[in-house]
């Protein structure tokens, strides 16, 4: 089974540097372009299914690189973005010290009051990709949409981390994509669109 996984498209939040999780975005139109050049750049790939955070961004873009209606789009609420509590909205560089710390080096300082932690973030991408898993005799290609903050805890598992955890963030409409195979997991490639 092969096992793409892709972040969302540009939202006028992204636009705007600021953080972005539980709050329902849509895409703007820059992201609905990127969705669409990353379908372009995947060629023909056709997917058995396609799974997606419940957040609109997620949807749309699941939808747009999977060439499925978006009523065919797997919901899933343990794709969600990561809750950033009271800095949602916040300006990146306008974060404070705590939640910059934490967001650049989480291994070694703790989420602040409010902010979704590293163990929960691990629990609910392994928690998904175990069951995604046991599909592995139906699916050939699958496309799990989602955000940059779970996307890192998802490549993480993905990438058999000892740490389980992929800190490097994810472009918008950037796809990793692994081989999930014999109960192993290989990164094969990764498809980006800019620096956005």
């Amino acid at each position: 089974m092969i096992i793409w996984v892709a972040r969302h498209g540009q939202t006028d939040l992204n636009h705007a540097l600021r953080m972005q999780g539980r709050t329902d975005a849509p895409l703007n139109k820059r992201g609905v372009a990127q969705a669409k050049q990353s379908r372009k750049n995947i060629g023909d790939v056709h997917f058995d299914a396609v799974y997606s955070s419940p957040l609109k961004r997620a949807k749309l873009t699941g939808a747009i690189i999977g060439d499925v209606d978006i009523n065919e789009v797997i919901v899933d609420d343990r794709l969600i973005e990561t809750d950033f509590g009271r800095y949602e909205k916040s300006k990146y560089y306008l974060m404070g010290l705590p939640m910059t710390a934490y967001w650049m080096f989480p291994k070694y300082f703790p989420a602040p009051g409010t902010v979704e932690t590293i163990h929960s973030m691990k629990k609910r991408a392994a928690s998904f990709l175990q069951e995604l898993e046991t599909h592995e005799n139906e699916y050939e290609n699958v496309l799990v949409a989602c955000h940059g903050g779970i996307m890192r805890a998802l490549c993480g598992y993905l990438d058999e981390a000892p740490d389980g955890l992929r800190w490097t963030r994810a472009k918008n409409c950037e796809i990793r994509v692994y081989e999930y195979k014999d109960g192993h997991h290989k990164f094969l490639k990764s498809y980006s669109l800019d620096k956005k």
